[in-house]
Parts: structure tokens; C-alpha cells; sequence
């Protein structure tokens, strides 16, 4: 995966749900940590434990199953991308990196989705719609890549 055109210290939003999303999310940061300063954002405020000294940003959980509850999380993000501009989001899933991913679009800001490992056969959902909104769409499955989704590893080995 590539941050083309960032800079040493820039800000990446790293957003995903609570759960496996979350984990893939922490070891893709794990090695931008080095050279970036990342901001997390999870619908779960156990999350922020788990990144001790960095900032954290809560956000409503939601999926298609109650589709309404995208509103919170969606002005969510609008307001803190309006008053905070990171250079990159990043999002590994589901509902929410989705809203953050298209929130972040509006400001201009790179993007970048990476499917959840656990979607072998189709991306998921949200990894379809992400595919025509985020500057950047990734798979972890080689068979899943296209014109439009690339495949360049994955994050468990």
C-alpha cells in the first residue's frame, strides 16, 4: 500500500468497527506509526485503550440493518474533518469507515479502504460501494482484484 505524495508527520485518520476490523486496522498503523501521526476512530470507547497516547475519536457503530444511525456518524465525521484536515483516512470496515471514507471525499482528502481479510469471495458490502468513493481501494484476496481494486498483500501472514 502506498501514502503517494504524504509527508513524514502528516495526519492519517485511521478509522474501523469494533472487532476484526479493528485489529487489521491496528496492524496496518502499527507501521505507520513510525513516520505518521494517526488519529483512530471506533464505535467501541474500549478502542482508545488500545492506542495509549494517540487521539481518538468515538463514532456511532451502525450497518445496513439500521441504516438510520448513519447520520450521527456521518455529521460526525463532516465536523471533524471541517476543523481537523488529516492528509489520508484509512478504513479496513465496516458501516462507519464507510461513512468516514465518504465524509472525508467531501474535504478532498485521500482515501484509502482495505477490505477485511475475512471477504474472500466478494469484497464486502461496504468494500463495493468504498470501491467507486475512496481514492484507493484494496483487497487482501489476489482473485478479488480488478481494474479498480487492487491487491498488493495482506494483513495477516
Amino acid at each position: 500500500m502506498q501514502l503517494e505524495n504524504l509527508t513524514s508527520r502528516q495526519t492519517i485518520f485511521a478509522v474501523a468497527s469494533f472487532g476484526g476490523h479493528w485489529i487489521q486496522l491496528l496492524r496496518i498503523t502499527r507501521g505507520l506509526a513510525d513516520s505518521f501521526t494517526i488519529i483512530y476512530s471506533s464505535t467501541n470507547p474500549k478502542c482508545a485503550a488500545m492506542v495509549d497516547g494517540s487521539d481518538f475519536v468515538l463514532t456511532t457503530d451502525f450497518s445496513r440493518w439500521n441504516p438510520l444511525r448513519i447520520f450521527p456518524s456521518f455529521f460526525g465525521f463532516l465536523r471533524y474533518f471541517s476543523k481537523n484536515r488529516p492528509q489520508a483516512v484509512i478504513s479496513t470496515g465496516a458501516a462507519p469507515g464507510l461513512a468516514a471514507i465518504i465524509a472525508a471525499r467531501l474535504f478532498g482528502i485521500k482515501t484509502i479502504w482495505i477490505d477485511s481479510i475475512a471477504n474472500a469471495e466478494k469484497l464486502s458490502f461496504s468494500g463495493r460501494v468504498a470501491r467507486w468513493i475512496a481514492s484507493r481501494t484494496y483487497t487482501q484476496w489476489p482473485d478479488l482484484a480488478d481494474g479498480k481494486t487492487l491487491f498488493v498483500g495482506n494483513v495477516f501472514k
